[in-house]
């Protein structure tokens, strides 16, 4: 750990660690936030953990924070609701904006925007209840995955194998979100690339391949046990690392993403090609968490990195 000096752990100011809130992943964001706090308070930084499941923007704006690191994960938290309250009480504030973290929530409205870019993702549907989801098995095939849009964690996922399923895994995704993402199942292995910054200046973090039991990286495997392995670098060419780094700056770029970001690949097991899933505008920052273990590979410890990420907080919609 590099000992950032008191004159700028002081220039932070007060800071706030929203963690918590209401979604279905509110004991992640716990752990994330408290990961966090540890991390910038390792700096002299004098920081402070917010619950915004618990406490109303009324206490948030009491609170004077000069700015805040959001460790949220999910509804009210990484989907543009938190930003703009921010945005109204002038608290300027780490990772994307407004408009970058609704889109990058939204699992359809992303894909969208990566089939304008002509990025590969795998094919997919928009299903609602009077959908024809004999239709869909048409023309996506068997198996396919059932998402809820908007959930993260793999919360809401489903894969299905056999068209007489399709109603009552549909029935049981309904229930989480308004809308339900039907996507063509790609066999393959999986990846993650971390991104730092945003713009011209957004980087791709080294290449993480999660190999999970069974395939299965679920929301225990995910946080909750260690049988799940990361590999990072990857038994991958370097030419493939490279477009998947190439691949994940484009689309955190055409969703608007910044500060930092984690975007997941697929790669196809027939024919080694990589498809984009889904981008995280503010992952996981748990002791099983992607983002630092990339950043670790390049010497970043997990609480620079906390640092870097700090820096940056902005707010988006102020003038020049």
């Amino acid at each position: 750990m590099n000992k950032i000096t008191a004159q700028e752990a002081q220039a932070f100011g007060k800071v706030g660690v929203l963690y918590g809130g209401r979604s279905a992943e509110r004991e992640v964001s716990k752990m994330s936030g408290a990961g966090v706090l540890a991390a910038l308070q390792s700096h002299g930084i004098d920081a402070h953990l917010f619950d915004t499941g618990e406490r109303s923007l009324a206490e948030l704006a009491a609170e004077q924070f000069d700015r805040v690191f959001i460790a949220l994960h999910g509804r009210y938290g990484e989907d543009g609701s938190i930003q703009g309250a921010l945005e109204l009480l002038g608290i300027p504030y780490t990772g994307s904006g407004v408009m970058a973290s609704a889109v990058g929530m939204d699992k359809i409205t992303t894909k969208n925007l990566w089939v304008k870019a002509g990025l590969p993702t795998p094919g997919y549907a928009q299903l609602d209840a009077g959908s024809d989801l004999a239709q869909v098995v048409a023309e996506l095939g068997l198996p396919l995955m059932m998402k809820a849009p908007h959930e993260g964690s793999t919360i809401g996922i489903t894969k299905v194998t056999d068209a007489a399923d399709m109603q009552a895994v549909y029935d049981a995704t309904a229930a989480l979100d308004d809308s339900v993402l039907a996507e063509s199942f790609v066999s393959g292995r999986e990846f993650t690339v971390a991104v730092l910054g945003g713009g011209a200046n957004a980087r791709a973090l080294p290449v993480v391949e999660i190999v999970a039991p069974q395939g299965n990286y679920d929301y225990q495997n995910k946080y909750f046990t260690d049988d799940t392995q990361y590999f990072c670098p990857p038994q991958l060419d370097a030419a493939m690392q490279a477009e998947m780094q190439r691949l994940a700056l484009l689309a955190y770029r055409a969703v608007g993403c910044e500060g930092w970001g984690r975007v997941d690949v697929l790669l196809r097991e027939s024919d080694n090609t990589p498809f984009l899933l889904e981008v995280n505008t503010s992952p996981g920052m748990t002791s099983h968490s992607l983002v630092p273990m990339a950043a670790r590979a390049t010497g970043l410890s997990y609480e620079d990195l906390c640092v870097e990420i700090l820096r940056a907080a902005r707010l988006k919609l102020a003038k020049a």
